[in-house]
């Protein structure tokens, strides 16, 4: 998973950093308005945390511009502002969550997988994708009701191709948001991880597209 971070305060900034890093969950952090990728077409992330109160401009009026340019990620807004009305503001512009400042790691945590969840039009924890069920939080698979035991990057890795079953994702994406866990894939190192990953849970389920990447057959 590959996060934008947009938040000012460098303590808070730092933490986010950390806290998605030891998740596993690589992230951008920016601290102004102005660094923001303009249009939709800059954001190649899964979701995006954004602080309301920016020292150069407003949080909300970027929500605004990225939904109006046709973006579709899931969008967290952080903010120390506890008013019911700049809440009801960013909900209707588009957010698909308000945290408020001070809050607590493991909250956010749980509103970003909820969201993630809703995004991948999961209805529930446990993610069902034909005879694979993967419980994000518990890092547990179960394959026609057989637990398998999978090492924690082949579990990353079968949950980033699990956001879009049916859908190609390019190597160089892989490689990118596996990267917290350790150091930077090699694409060869990745197509190692493939092969145990699919000889864990069937060959079939996991196709490669020459050139492009591999895609979770549900």
């Amino acid at each position: 998973m590959h996060l934008l971070i947009i938040e000012d305060d460098l303590d808070l900034g730092f933490a986010l950093q950390q806290a998605l890093k030891a998740e596993g969950i690589s992230s951008v952090w920016l601290r102004r308005f102005a660094d923001a990728p303009y249009i939709a077409a800059d954001l190649d992330y899964d979701c995006i945390l954004l602080d309301v109160a920016l020292p150069d401009g407003c949080g909300l009026d970027l929500l605004a511009r990225w939904r109006s340019s046709g973006l579709t990620l899931p969008i967290i807004m952080i903010t120390a502002r506890s008013g019911l009305d700049d809440r009801l503001a960013g909900l209707d512009g588009g957010a698909d969550d308000f945290i408020i400042k001070p809050f607590a790691m493991a909250e956010l945590l749980s509103r970003l997988r909820a969201v993630l969840r809703r995004y991948a039009q999961q209805a529930s924890t446990l993610w069902t994708i034909g005879q694979l069920q993967i419980d994000p939080r518990a890092h547990r698979v179960v394959l026609a009701g057989e637990e398998l035991d999978l090492l924690r990057r082949e579990f990353q890795l079968l949950l980033e191709l699990a956001r879009e079953p049916g859908t190609v994702v390019p190597k160089g994406v892989l490689a990118q948001r596996l990267e917290p866990l350790g150091d930077a894939l090699t694409f060869s190192l990745l197509e190692v991880h493939i092969s145990n990953l699919r000889r864990k849970i069937g060959a079939q389920r996991v196709r490669t597209v020459r050139g492009v990447g591999y895609m979770l057959v549900p």
